[in-house]
């Protein structure tokens, strides 16, 4: 390892938390309008940390007025040396419900090891990770073993249509042998972990409308189609009890993992009661029969609902009949399923179960493909050999239910392996209240990202 720049990973720790301290404050939610200065804000001080670091050429990269700002720098003298394109976030969730919040989601807190703050693992620590792992070799070393490109985005919490349309653009300049993603976690507690496969995902609005107004239920009601109903009909047809989604053609394009994969997650470190009690928290598990949990949250397609609105939902009564009402619907989905045909199959259905006297309308507010990456490639088993050299445990490779639609624009348009390096943990709650990142991964995390340039620039 290079001893300078890993004497600098050591010795700048307070540092780097404060730094990251001060990104966690901004409130940088990019799904509503009401911070668009305060993304706006998130980006400039990730281009200044940039550029203040020793990168080249970095730029804001504005996309109009309802596009939030992506962050590119580049740093290209390695002669001769691999190239990287780093890619990361700055946009958060909402932070609600506040009031389950230990600490202000906002006023980043340390405890117990951890940070807290609305970010702290998705992903502004995992970028920052990053640049501080490029910082270690430009202060100490002035150039880096391979050379880098980074692409940050202000929009991947809400579908990020901006980075979707730069990408194919600018294919020159974004040209690289590998990409870099640490925005994963890791399979459990002090275990170095690659992932190799995401869920795709169609996130919809479905909304039903009845009477031309809303009706008082007392003189209407018996008569008039109801909208609220109508949502619980239809939801309730999509999917059985049994797990089963019941969309037509939905499964048949399903691919399952290979039995090789297959064995090497029956070999993880899971307990099924213990996930059920601290990651769940409830009384039992649901999903298909016949599937592993491992199979069902990595492998198995699902249909989910986030949210209905519509009618009266304040303190007291009020009996009315709602003009309208909405379900917020997605699908994750798993290799070979494509968007477009899923999108195509879910309206159909959503047209066959309306009942009479109502209207239904489905919006696609995003939509990207899964994606398995190859495990046998050098940019993948580099990755593997520096996460071991710093957690000192063999290297474990998994999948995760989530989506990152970032890996299958690079995948499609850049024709480069992806490889994502996350170290979050399975209880850091992301997208929940009292998110967190474990600080020794955060600090190992810079340590394991600059000791995989390294490798990449001996080879």
């Amino acid at each position: 390892m290079s001893t300078a720049a890993f004497e600098y990973y050591r010795a700048n720790q307070q540092q780097f938390l404060e730094g990251l301290k001060r990104l966690l404050k901004i409130p940088s939610i990019s799904t509503l309008p009401e911070y668009r200065s305060d993304v706006h804000r998130a980006a400039d001080f990730i281009a200044d940390e940039l550029r203040t670091m020793g990168m080249r050429l970095v730029e804001v990269i504005e996309g109009g007025p309802d596009r939030h700002p992506l962050v590119y720098a580049e740093w290209l003298g390695a002669k001769h040396k691999p190239t990287l394109l780093l890619y990361g976030h700055y946009d958060v969730q909402p932070p609600d419900p506040l009031e389950d919040w230990t600490s202000p989601p906002f006023e980043p807190a340390v405890r117990n090891d951890n940070i807290y703050a609305r970010g702290a693992v998705d992903d502004k620590g995992q970028t920052y990770l990053l640049m501080k792992a490029v910082e270690g070799f430009l202060r100490t070393e002035g150039g880096l073993p391979v050379n880098l490109k980074f692409l940050i985005e202000g929009e991947e919490e809400m579908g990020g249509q901006h980075i979707q349309e730069y990408v194919p653009k600018h294919r020159d300049r974004l040209k690289a042998d590998a990409a870099v993603i640490c925005d994963t976690e890791m399979f459990a507690p002090g275990l170095p972990t690659i992932t190799t496969g995401l869920r795709g995902l169609v996130y919809t609005e479905l909304e039903a409308r009845g009477p031309a107004h809303d009706l008082h239920s007392g003189v209407y009601g018996g008569v008039a189609p109801n909208p609220l109903q109508a949502l619980a009909e239809i939801i309730s047809g999509m999917k059985g009890r049994d797990g089963k989604i019941r969309i037509p053609g939905f499964y048949k394009r399903v691919e399952k993992p290979s039995k090789k994969e297959l064995e090497a997650w029956r070999h993880l470190p899971f307990n099924e009661k213990k996930y059920l009690k601290t990651e769940i928290g409830s009384t039992a598990l649901t999903g298909e029969k016949g599937y592993s949990v491992l199979e069902r949250t990595w492998a198995r397609p699902t249909f989910e609902v986030h949210g209905i609105r519509g009618g009266f939902t304040g303190e007291g009564a009020k009996t009315v009949i709602p003009a309208v009402a909405t379900a917020k619907i997605s699908m994750r989905l798993v290799p070979r399923m494509d968007p477009k045909e899923v999108v195509r199959q879910y309206t159909a259905y959503v047209k066959k179960l309306t009942p009479r006297g109502i209207q239904t309308k489905v919006r696609v507010l995003s939509s990207a493909p899964a994606s398995v990456v190859s495990t046998d490639n050098r940019y993948v088993k580099a990755a593997a050999e520096a996460l071991s050299d710093v957690f000192r445990k063999k290297t474990v490779y998994m999948r995760s239910g989530g989506s990152i639609p970032i890996v299958g624009i690079l995948t499609d348009h850049l024709k480069i392996p992806v490889v994502m390096m996350g170290f979050g943990l399975p209880d850091d709650n992301l997208h929940a209240p009292n998110e967190k990142f474990h600080l020794p991964n955060f600090y190992r995390g810079i340590e394991a990202v600059g000791r995989y340039f390294e490798i990449l620039g001996q080879e």
